[in-house]
């Protein structure tokens, strides 16, 4: 599982290699290249604050209740974590989502209702809302999913850095969504995503960061 993307700090281009999941199989997509301005050097486990943050994407999409679901303005004043996936992938996905779910655990109840948790599904045709919801619930009980028209959660996650490709079927009858493992965190003070969180980062990490961004901080 491989991906090609560049990120670069705001005094130097720097190339660096980003994880790109091509979930279900093993293949590979040279997929473009996304840009995200990042500080500093990278360390894996942890979230890495952007120089310049992105803007949430102005999309409506349709929610596990086969409801409308505005991202925009159904978040705003939220901290958001948001996450682009599906659920037929084996592996990383549903490790990142389970590990955003358990250091959720550790909120009080009003840290968690100040909390958006966000997956978009890179696989729409498959994951409609009523497959959708049963796989979120199991990985955290306040989870938002969301599908629709792939054309739109491309361009959406393409705004964000993030490469989805078009899911393709393997010999064997599999289906694959070569997508970014990224997991954007989006502050309420104006929510724009001002942290990135790459493939390595842990639960503790995410449970160490979250009341801080639930307040509006970066780690």
């Amino acid at each position: 599982m491989r991906l090609r993307t560049y990120a670069r700090t705001a005094a130097v281009a720097l190339a660096a290699t980003l994880a790109l999941t091509a979930c279900g199989g093993d293949t590979s997509s040279d997929g473009g290249d996304s840009l995200a301005d990042i500080s500093g050097e990278q360390d894996p486990t942890q979230g890495t604050v952007l120089d310049t943050p992105f803007a949430k994407p102005a999309i409506t999409l349709t929610d596990t209740e086969g409801e409308p679901y505005d991202l925009v303005a159904e978040t705003a004043g939220h901290a958001t974590l948001l996450y682009f996936g599906y659920t037929n992938c084996p592996d990383v996905c549903p490790l990142t989502m389970s590990n955003i779910g358990n250091a959720t655990a550790g909120l009080t109840q009003e840290q968690r209702e100040d909390l958006r948790v966000v997956f978009i599904t890179s696989d729409p045709e498959r994951d409609t809302p009523e497959s959708l919801g049963p796989w979120l619930r199991a990985q955290g009980e306040d989870f938002i999913g969301l599908t629709g028209d792939f054309d739109t959660i491309q361009e959406a996650a393409r705004s964000l850095g993030i490469h989805i490709d078009a899911p393709t079927q393997d010999e064997d009858g599999t289906w694959i969504s070569t997508h970014g493992s990224q997991v954007l965190a989006f502050l309420p003070t104006d929510d724009k995503a001002h942290v990135i969180y790459m493939e390595g980062v842990t639960q503790d990490t995410f449970a160490a960061d979250l009341p801080g961004l639930i307040e509006g901080r970066t780690p």
